[in-house]
């Protein structure tokens, strides 16, 4: 079952309020009340970029409906702001020049082709994330990630075996297995401002 937008929003309230919380040094935001569905297991991965000009500042999440909504949530959201490898941590002053997104995946589904080639025609930018895994490498890019930078199929491919550290060209090795997913994407217009669900065109 899909989230309402209500929902969608509600769990971009408390990714903030976590970043923001565990950020100023008090610890883990615990909401008091949340929408049932977020009991369920889902994927889910929060993203924070500078404002203006949406420059990623971290991005953490659950691949895997491997925990409770609710909680993936918050321990992303943390991560986020603190774990991200690319960058430093999150710095209170920051807090007021960020935004923050949250996407909700769905499973990742394997895909099947008989031919490596054949991958990009299974692809759609705009509505697919990928997941790339070969031996004990792994990379993963959302959907709004090709369309923010132009990319076609292939080069969404290329550039998610260049996540995971591998060759650009991993994805056409048979060993290797491509997933795809999708998501719904809600996210702050400015920081701490109005949420609205994120709709991706090519």
């Amino acid at each position: 079952m899909k989230l309402t937008d209500e929902q969608g929003k509600k769990a971009v309230h408390i990714a903030r309020r976590t970043v923001d919380t565990f950020v100023r040094g008090r610890g883990r935001y615990v909401p008091e009340e949340f929408p049932e569905i977020f009991k369920e297991k889902r994927g889910v991965f929060v993203t924070l970029q500078k404002y203006p000009g949406g420059e990623l500042r971290g991005c953490i999440g659950f691949p895997e409906p491997v925990a409770q909504l609710i909680d993936a949530l918050i321990d992303s959201a943390i991560s986020a702001a603190s774990r991200d490898p690319r960058f430093e941590p999150v710095r209170e002053d920051e807090l007021d020049g960020i935004t923050v997104e949250v996407s909700v995946l769905t499973p990742p589904q394997l895909l099947k082709v008989k031919d490596t080639q054949d991958y990009p025609k299974r692809i759609s930018i705009g509505r697919d994330g990928l997941i790339i895994r070969q031996g004990f490498a792994s990379g993963l890019l959302l959907p709004q990630v090709p369309v923010e930078w132009g990319w076609d199929e292939e080069e969404f491919l290329s550039q998610t075996c260049w996540k995971a550290g591998l060759p650009p060209d991993a994805w056409l090795d048979p060993e290797a297995e491509i997933y795809s997913f999708q998501a719904q994407i809600w996210t702050e217009k400015t920081p701490r401002g109005e949420v609205v669900k994120k709709e991706l065109d090519k």
